[in-house]
């Protein structure tokens, strides 16, 4: 199973990794805020994560780490 960690201090809330999951699994919180008020990504579904890696491609702030 893939794990995917984000840095979501520094995640600006641009959705450019939302717009590049294949899957569908991410998406920006509409409940959570991180420290500099942008709404930070969360993965909706882990188990269906095939690491392509194209979230982590997208993001301009490196904040998604995908490993396997």
């Amino acid at each position: 199973m893939a794990k995917l960690t984000f840095r979501e201090e520094l995640c600006k809330g641009c959705g450019l990794c939302v717009n590049a999951c294949p899957k569908h699994l991410l998406s920006l919180s509409n409940t959570r805020l991180n420290q500099k008020g942008y709404s930070p990504v969360e993965q909706s579904d882990p188990e269906k994560c095939t690491a392509c890696a194209f979230c982590a491609t997208m993001c301009p702030d490196c904040v998604i780490t995908v490993e396997k």
